[in-house]
């Protein structure tokens, strides 16, 4: 994460370096799509060759990145053709971005099931916060140590140290052992997605509350960058380090809380939180305001997380929780693609779009906190139900 993290706030500065800012939505937009593609078959090869497998190729994929943003600014001065009237080279970086994407098509969903395998599941919750803050300790320092990379050494210490910290990931992850029973060598046909099923709709209720969340997180990354700016911050990650702090600090709670008062109810408050903190940073004209309406979307984002990913592994049909993962983490491909690109387009470096984008993430925060809590009695929701398999 942490890898992944790093150069979010500076890839858009690296863009504009290569000529089109105009394009800026799809940094995102194309990593997104790149992960939703690879969930149609990560998420069934972690259901039978086993977990480990699509975790060690997500974390090639990250390591294997970095150094493609390398090379792709090497050869910035000698590719000035251009193809739609967009240069090759900033072709070469699009095909990367979405390249990029399968780290997290495999990576998330292989690592989330591997948990929920060694996990009790009366503490379903309170593992996957954990696994949450691990996640967002990588975002907190990772964002914050490539701005400064960026600004004191160029683009490429930040690229080098993103891909050095990949193959640390790798390292580390081949040391951990398999967690499904009677796991098999991954099959030509587990990549055949017309052979055998992609999806699992038992979770499309944790999958339509993580569409708001998703998109507000598409938006943050395209337009916070220049938002901070613009506010006068030097290291721009400075301000991702603020957001996923107050995310850290909420997870850590959030997950237990979760567990004992059931999904639904964090979701409820998360979702409420989640429109706090968009309209927040819509009105916010100070470093001050902007980093009190970022603690609080952090917050949102501490406490609707863990409970989707617990709610989702709760609703799987057996044996079908890596799937029902997958499924689940193509809404938020989706969500998250829909906010980059409609917000990368509606600002276009045009500072005064930025509330009105803010204020449009909120506004589908508040409808997620108003459909949640009239519904609420209806959703299934088997830890606050006390089923028999969580007692």
């Amino acid at each position: 994460m942490a890898s992944f993290g790093m150069i979010m706030p500076e890839l858009p500065g690296f863009l504009t370096a290569l000529g089109r800012p105009d394009l800026i939505g799809w940094i995102v937009g194309l990593f997104t799509i790149g992960a939703f593609a690879s969930r149609f078959i990560s998420g069934r090869i972690a259901d039978a060759a086993g977990r480990r497998p699509v975790m060690l190729f997500g974390t090639w994929v990250t390591m294997v990145a970095g150094l493609g943003y390398i090379l792709i600014g090497w050869l910035t001065p000698e590719l000035t053709t251009s193809y739609s009237g967009i240069p090759l080279v900033v072709w070469l970086f699009l095909l990367l971005r979405l390249l990029h994407g399968m780290s997290t098509g495999f990576r998330p969903t292989g690592t989330t099931a591997f948990l929920t395998d060694t996990t009790p599941i009366r503490r379903r919750g309170e593992a996957l916060g954990y696994l949450g803050v691990a996640g967002n300790a990588g975002m907190a320092g990772g964002p914050a140590l490539g701005s400064w990379l960026t600004v004191e050494f160029g683009y490429d210490a930040m690229f080098l140290t993103s891909s050095g910290l990949g193959l640390l990931a790798l390292l580390l992850t081949i040391r951990l052992p398999e967690s499904l029973p009677n796991s098999r060598k991954v099959r030509w046909q587990d990549l055949n997605v017309f052979s055998g099923p992609v999806l699992d709709w038992s979770s499309w209720s944790a999958s339509l509350a993580l569409l708001p969340v998703a998109f507000a997180f598409g938006a943050f990354l395209t337009i916070t960058p220049d938002f901070v700016d613009s506010l006068g911050y030097v290291y721009k990650g400075s301000f991702n380090t603020i957001i996923v702090i107050a995310s850290i600090s909420m997870r850590l709670v959030a997950g237990k809380a979760s567990d004992r008062l059931g999904r639904v109810p964090l979701l409820i408050a998360g979702s409420g939180l989640l429109a706090l903190g968009m309209f927040g940073l819509a009105w916010a004209e100070t470093q001050l305001t902007a980093a009190l309406a970022g603690v609080i979307y952090g917050m949102s984002i501490g406490m609707n997380m863990p409970a989707i990913f617990a709610w989702t592994a709760d609703l799987a049909k057996p044996g079908k929780v890596a799937l029902a993962l997958g499924t689940m983490l193509m809404a938020l491909e989706v969500g998250i693609g829909a906010g980059a690109v409609y917000s990368g387009y509606q600002f276009a470096g045009d500072l005064t779009a930025i509330p009105g984008l803010y204020a449009t993430c909120g506004v589908f925060g508040l409808v997620m906190f108003l459909i949640l809590l009239l519904t609420r009695k209806h959703l299934k929701d088997p830890r606050r139900q006390g089923l028999g398999s969580f007692n």
